[in-house]
């Protein structure tokens, strides 16, 4: 993990629930715990006093639940590592815009691991951008040998079950590595992550069409269409200069 202190926000309605969140976290080191929070309504006002870098965020919480809170969040909001004992609220949980997701009981290996990816990012965010290896090209292990991809070549990559299929100007490649590890290794801003299981390169969205849930399909060069999540939408539509 980066020797640069993380901001920690823990947000759970038990307290036997945050004292094992903070014992935890007392052995993962560079982590400053920075609020603490029984339910949503203390989450979005800890967020804007305490400037947190990360929430862990409890899904079920009274008055304002953690889904909830989070749809309320500002553009800029924290990394959001959703934790929660039921694993059904997944798809819900990365619809609202959530970054990971941790099922009760917490391990401190897990953990760990969730805030190390969370540092990744934060540092790909904020920091200058890191190159891809192979002189700036992606390296994609196939059947027949590693092929090397310029970024300029992927026009999006989604996760189909537990492969990843990039789409190239060159034609389409399985590679099994995370789509999160696809995200760290391209800091370009033409990059989105439009959805939990897509990511595309702007230079080959033709078209985004809206949809009824608040999001879109993103319509691709070459006749692919992928869906752009609400959350992503309205990010997509704030740098695009849209009105929100």
């Amino acid at each position: 993990m980066s020797h640069e202190q993380l901001r920690v926000l823990i947000a759970d309605d038990e307290a036997l629930a945050r004292q094992r969140l903070l014992r935890l976290l007392a052995g993962v080191d560079a982590v400053e715990v920075v609020a603490e929070c029984a339910d949503g309504h203390e989450v979005l006002r800890a967020v804007s006093e305490a400037r947190p870098d990360v929430l862990l965020l409890d899904i079920r919480m009274p008055e304002l639940s953690g889904l909830e809170a989070r749809a309320l969040l500002p553009d800029d909001a924290p990394y959001v590592i959703f934790t929660t004992a039921h694993s059904e609220h997944a798809l819900e949980a990365f619809d609202v815009g959530a970054d990971d997701y941790l099922l009760k009981p917490i391990e401190a290996g897990r953990l760990k691991r969730a805030l190390e990816r969370a540092s990744l990012r934060l540092q790909r965010v904020k920091g200058p951008a890191a190159m891809p290896p192979a002189l700036g090209r992606l390296p994609v292990q196939t059947a027949r040998g590693v092929v090397l991809i310029g970024p300029h070549e992927l026009s999006h990559a989604e996760l189909d079950g537990p492969l990843l299929s990039l789409h190239t100007s060159r034609g389409t490649l399985l590679a099994d590595f995370s789509l999160q590890h696809l995200q760290d290794l391209l800091p370009d801003p033409r990059f989105w992550r439009v959805h939990r299981r897509a990511l595309v390169n702007l230079d080959y969205v033709e078209r985004l069409e809206a949809q009824g849930s608040g999001g879109y399909l993103a319509h691709m060069q070459g006749g692919a269409s992928v869906a752009v999540s609400r959350q992503a939408g309205r990010r997509l539509r704030r740098a695009l200069g849209l009105p929100g």
